[in-house]
């Protein structure tokens, strides 16, 4: 079961609350799930969602429509982190605490390096715009990197060169195979 309807139908059959990062990513879907519930909890990303702006505007209608509200992470470098930490800190109706992939990260393009987890949370950034300034060195290397290997592959492994996603997923991974995964940094 995948989209709207798969997750409607999860829903009636479990009682936890639900909350997905594959639907109920913009405001159409947003207005489909107030009129027919399939996810309780909307997870706002400014990547998805196109700035804090619209995620503020998100998060008031969820309050409107009694919907819980969290702020999700796609595995972000520290400018995108940033503006999640800053919509995180605006939202009155934050009703579940914040998701991040951040710690899997081996750097970051923001001067300082990547932000520092404090008792399992990471502050909000102070200072202008954000919060954080980018470190054109490693900018640079990032890019010569992603020139060399392509664009980030969210939905890749390494270990299996040319396999994608497809739903449903009927190709798994085989777990008695041990092969090293390499990666061509």
């Amino acid at each position: 079961m995948f989209g709207l309807n798969g997750m409607r139908r999860t829903r009636q059959m479990v009682r936890i609350p639900l909350a997905t990062n594959t639907v109920v990513v913009n405001f159409e879907q947003l207005a489909a799930n107030v009129l027919n519930l399939a996810v309780d909890v909307i997870l706002l990303d400014t990547t998805f969602w196109g700035g804090i702006r619209p995620c503020v505007k998100a998060a008031a209608i969820c309050e409107t429509f009694q919907l819980g509200v969290a702020v999700h992470s796609s595995g972000e470098l520290g400018i995108q982190l940033a503006s999640m930490l800053h919509l995180g800190a605006v939202l009155p109706n934050l009703s579940f605490t914040a998701d991040a992939h951040y710690h899997h990260l081996a750097g970051d393009i923001i001067e300082g390096g990547l932000l520092r987890y404090t008792d399992g949370a990471i502050e909000v950034p102070r200072g202008p715009g954000l919060g954080v300034k980018l470190d054109r060195e490693k900018l640079r290397e990032y890019s010569e990197l992603y020139q060399r290997l392509g664009g980030y592959p969210y939905d890749q492994d390494p270990g299996r060169p040319g396999w994608t996603p497809t739903i449903p997923n009927t190709r798994w991974a085989d777990p008695k195979n041990d092969r090293p995964v390499t990666i061509p940094y």
